[in-house]
């Protein structure tokens, strides 16, 4: 096998056909058809500029997307609303409410039936930015989604080695934007490359096995933080942590599985959860105390990483660690988020 740019068309005429086959694949997973672009901000751009919104209702979540809204905004008078009841009666028919849940940093969920709601009696597109929960998580076509969009790069990659967005259409909306879409991706410029393509095509083979691995393990360690806050507030934990967040512990919208959240997320509660430390410079500290969990930015991959988030996005609370959970044990991954706390406190002890 050898990298290559360029490809000879198929010897017999009769069967010259266009084809992408990580396409194919995320066109089946996702349940609508869907299209690869070179990261997750260029299939951003993408959607913004076919739907051509005049409004776009964007809250909290990756700052990347503020920024394309912001050139756009310079470009075409784009403009912004937030996601509250009074911004949201402001959008008009053919705008754009664009949701991400779980959010970045956090990992929180957002009730996508309420958006819809809103969406559907304004005459807006809703539009999902599912990064944190793929499949098998939770599925934003079954919850009325126009678009949904993937920074592939996170967990259709899954390894740390490619750059990936992804757009899936609602089958509703197919043969009209499917084609346009398809055309102005290669306008704009941004196709994937057919490294990444390959790269895909092997992740996808293994998806349901890691996300659902991970889910499970990011929600056995927000939960057990959280319950280590309140069993020993001068413990370990309870002395360095002021707050963990994660969809798991959003106890009112889960209501015993009765409630909103269960139902949207039926498959977990996805990989990434967040922990406010109660100073600052131990948050900024703390990641290199660890032996498992790796200090560095993005996620998905099937390695752990602990962010002290303020480094990539200097709006976030400077107290804010954001954890990617991977495929190693959580057992493992508590006891050295534990050490890590211990050695933390140990510094601290020598510094004062």
């Amino acid at each position: 096998m050898h990298v290559s740019t360029t490809f000879k068309y198929n010897s017999n005429p009769d069967e010259l056909r266009p084809g992408d086959n990580v396409d194919a694949i995320l066109t089946s997973v996702l349940g609508g058809p869907s299209l690869t672009y070179s990261s997750g901000l260029s299939a951003f751009h993408a959607m913004l500029v076919h739907l051509n919104p005049k409004r776009v209702a964007i809250g909290e979540g990756y700052h990347g997307c503020h920024g394309v809204i912001k050139i756009l905004t310079k470009l075409n008078g784009l403009k912004q609303l937030e996601l509250d009841e009074a911004s949201l009666e402001q959008l008009e028919a053919g705008d754009v409410l664009h949701v991400e849940t779980p959010l970045n940093p956090t990992g929180e969920a957002r009730n996508l039936a309420y958006f819809k709601e809103v969406a559907e009696r304004k005459g807006a597109y809703l539009t999902v930015d599912a990064t944190f929960a793929p499949p098998p998580l939770q599925d934003p076509f079954q919850l009325g989604a126009d678009v949904v969009m993937h920074s592939g790069t996170k967990y259709f990659g899954g390894h740390s080695d490619m750059l990936c967005g992804v757009l899936a259409v609602h089958p509703k909306h197919a043969d009209k934007w499917v084609p346009s879409l398809f055309q102005e991706r290669c306008f704009i410029g941004g196709v994937m490359g057919s490294m990444e393509g390959w790269l895909g095509v092997r992740s996808m083979r293994t998806l349901e096995l890691r996300v659902e691995r991970q889910s499970r393990s990011a929600t056995a360690l927000a939960r057990w933080l959280d319950e280590e806050i309140r069993r020993d507030p001068a413990g370990a934990v309870g002395s360095v942590v002021d707050k963990v967040v994660h969809a798991s512990l959003q106890k009112e919208d889960l209501a015993d599985g009765k409630g909103w959240l269960a139902k949207q997320m039926p498959g977990g509660f996805g990989p990434v959860f967040a922990i406010l430390l109660k100073d600052a410079e131990d948050a900024k500290r703390l990641p290199s105390k660890m032996a498992l969990f790796h200090h560095a930015t993005s996620l998905g991959g099937v390695e752990s990483l602990i962010e002290w988030r303020a480094m990539s996005d200097s709006s976030c609370d400077k107290r804010l660690l954001r954890v990617s959970v991977g495929v190693e044990g959580w057992e493992d991954l508590r006891d050295d988020l534990v050490q890590g706390f211990k050695e933390l406190a140990e510094e601290k002890k020598k510094r004062v």
